[in-house]
């Protein structure tokens, strides 16, 4: 049962934007989001930030402010774009600003920005409007950085995860998909979102970027990361319980830890015409 193909790729892989329920999702614990989920290789924070014309970005799907936190630090003036109250209010606690609302409604009021960036959201937008819009509120030379993980855990941990899932939610869309997905179905992802920016006519030629590295978990790390993934924010408690004990032994049996292989992949393209 994959981690992030159940938000990148599912449940309707033609269009993830569609499923609004999952996107909204995933403040139910706003604050175990924050403090699970990975962060950003720095090199790829470094070339955004290198590539873009000014300090002012737009962060679409804020969430808690991961990603921003790190432009921020780089020296970015940020604003943020979250469709979910809660996961705004975590971000505005610790000092960012964002507002609350879908990319497709957002009004921005005669703002424009230096960089747009869409860290693990992008899938939400609605891609026959998304990247037009982007093109209206960027600056000339601004910059598009649509960009998140691919990432799959050991066979070890994953095939028990799928078995768990499937018993808890047998009726769901997710339980159909296999244990572990091959990093291809990622950048095929990746690469639609580059045809569906060049369908507009508004960006230079898109780059495909890819960045490598490894992080270890516990298994305390990684069961307190689970439940914050699309597929187990909508799970009942009880459910939700059986899953992680089944991935908790699975983790004891490899001594109580693994490392994980992430690949962050990144879309990126400039406004065409004004560099």
């Amino acid at each position: 049962m994959p981690i992030v193909p159940s938000e990148h790729l599912g449940p309707s892989a033609a269009n993830p934007h569609e499923a609004r329920r999952m996107a909204e999702s995933f403040g139910v614990d706003a604050q175990r989001y924050d403090r699970a989920r990975p962060g950003y290789p720095d090199a790829l924070v470094t070339r955004i930030v290198a590539g873009s014309p000014g300090p002012d970005l737009l962060d679409i799907g804020r969430g808690t402010g991961i990603a921003a936190r790190r432009f921020q630090a780089a020296g970015c003036t940020v604003l943020g774009i979250e469709p979910d109250a809660r996961m705004a209010d975590f971000a505005r606690a610790r000092g960012l600003n964002v507002e609350v609302a879908a990319f497709e409604a957002w009004q921005p009021a005669g703002r424009t920005f230096d960089t747009i960036v869409a860290a693990q959201s992008w899938h939400w937008v609605d891609p026959s409007t998304g990247a037009a819009k982007a093109a209206q509120v960027l600056r000339p030379g601004g910059r598009l950085a649509i960009f998140g993980h691919a990432y799959e855990p050991p066979p070890e941990v994953a095939e028990p995860f799928a078995a768990a899932y499937r018993q808890a939610a047998p009726d769901s869309p997710l339980s159909s998909q296999p244990a572990r997905r091959p990093l291809a179905l990622y950048q095929a992802a990746y690469a639609k979102f580059a045809d569906r920016i060049r369908e507009t006519g508004r960006f230079d030629d898109t780059e495909q970027w890819r960045f490598d590295w490894e992080q270890s978990y516990t298994r305390d790390q990684w069961l307190n990361l689970l439940p914050t993934t699309g597929g187990l924010t909508q799970l009942r408690p009880d459910r939700l319980v059986g899953v992680l004990a089944a991935v908790g032994d699975a983790i004891d049996s490899l001594g109580g830890r693994f490392t994980m292989s992430y690949t962050t992949l990144a879309t990126s393209a400039v406004l065409a015409g004004t560099s």
